[in-house]
């Protein structure tokens, strides 16, 4: 085959041109996301859609710092070895400039050490330990979620108003269960010393024999109990619960059950009165939280629940530190995230600078059945700020 001179000259303008278009694409700035989203559906597919909201506005807006964001997302199936494997591909592989998500606290405890053994950034969104701030806590990790310690002080400031004295307690047998129940207990009997724990089980997570577990809290004769199971443990718990009268004529107390993504399932069988962290989607009017409502609604059709408020809101959070660092080199993020502030569906929050922890709050308020559904009444949102140690405090748990 012949080329005409006119043909080779197009061709050579066309090859040079290429790269040029080419240069002129910036680079995305990439978030390596792995999260549990075949093991807990029913808060990471909420979350799924809160941080996808979130990646949408930022690229309506122009991205950040002139770039698109974009989310390379991994399902670790609730394992720690495969969240520490998926890392190490989203690092090596996908060349991601940080990395974020986690809900167990087990997988999260995983990836910060991942984090601090490539010396790259993690933020985690839901895992609960205060281990990731404070005993394990170094410069590369921040935690978004109010941690264990966080939720449990919250819900002591009601608690201690109760005139129950034998309280029992029932946990998940893994980091968060056993880190709430310390830490609710310790609070507690610092305000009230004529407090007592007579029993606390700790049933396997996922796995409760409601029957047994509620045999053993009633045998214990308890005026009062604290609840942090979760997800089908809390309903197939409740049920039993019901059916046994476990809670008749008792105070409870119970961590995350506000949260529409536990509260949903018990419909017509959520026992009221419980007093519980939550998020009353149906009734706040705060206006930052009902923008962010009619956003997620426009969206997905659906309410948002408290993941959708985590994935949004862990989006924002490092948006506003990359802003601030100029930059997504490691080193520069680690600088610009202590002190900076960032919007949430829940408000202003910011990162605490002694520990990494963000200042982000939640609702207290108590359970009540509205037609034929579980819901929260007579809340209150508490500021993340409210309900963390003094620094002092904090000092004693942080490696230097």
């Amino acid at each position: 085959m012949s080329l005409t001179r006119r043909a080779v000259l197009c061709g050579s303008a066309a090859a040079l041109a290429t790269p040029a278009i080419l240069r002129a694409q910036p680079v995305p700035i990439r978030i390596g996301e792995i999260n549990s989203y075949t093991a807990i559906p029913s808060f990471t597919l909420p979350y799924r859609n809160g941080w996808q909201l979130a990646v949408a506005q930022v690229n309506a807006a122009g991205g950040v710092l002139g770039r698109p964001l974009e989310v390379i997302s991994r399902d670790d199936a609730g394992r720690p070895q495969d969240a520490v494997r998926i890392a190490g591909e989203l690092l090596n592989e996908q060349k991601v400039d940080l990395l974020a998500g986690g809900y167990l606290s087990n997988v999260g405890l995983a990836l910060s050490d991942v984090a601090a053994q490539n010396r790259v950034l993690y933020v985690a969104g839901e895992p609960l330990t205060d281990a990731l701030v404070w005993e394990r806590g170094h410069r590369y990790c921040f935690r978004l979620r109010p941690s264990t310690y966080m939720q449990a002080a919250m819900l002591v400031e009601e608690a201690a108003k109760l005139p129950a004295r034998r309280w029992v307690a029932v946990a998940p047998n893994y980091e968060y269960g056993t880190s709430t129940v310390k830490w609710f207990r310790q609070l507690l009997q610092a305000k009230r010393p004529d407090v007592s724990f007579v029993a606390e089980q700790y049933p396997a997570l996922g796995r409760i024999d409601a029957g047994a577990t509620v045999a053993a809290l009633e045998a214990a004769r308890p005026e009062a109990i604290l609840n942090v199971t979760f997800g089908p443990d809390l309903t197939n718990f409740v049920r039993q619960g019901n059916t046994r009268g476990l809670f008749e004529s008792r105070s409870v107390v119970s961590v995350l059950t506000g949260e529409p993504e536990y509260l949903d399932p018990l419909g017509e069988e959520t026992p009221e009165g419980w007093i519980v962290t939550g998020y009353p989607v149906d009734s706040v009017a705060d206006p930052a939280n009902r923008a962010f409502i009619a956003a997620y609604q426009a969206k997905f059709n659906v309410p948002p629940k408290m993941g959708s408020v985590v994935g949004h809101a862990l989006i924002g959070a490092i948006v506003a530190g990359i802003v601030r660092a100029g930059g997504t080199g490691t080193e520069q993020l680690c600088d610009a995230l202590p002190g900076t502030g960032f919007d949430t569906p829940f408000g202003r929050a910011s990162w605490r600078a002694i520990d990494h922890q963000s200042t982000l709050g939640t609702y207290v308020g108590r359970t009540a059945v509205k037609a034929g559904r579980g819901t929260m009444v007579d809340w209150r949102y508490v500021d993340g700020a409210a309900a963390l140690p003094a620094d002092e405090v904090v000092r004693k748990l942080r490696p230097a």
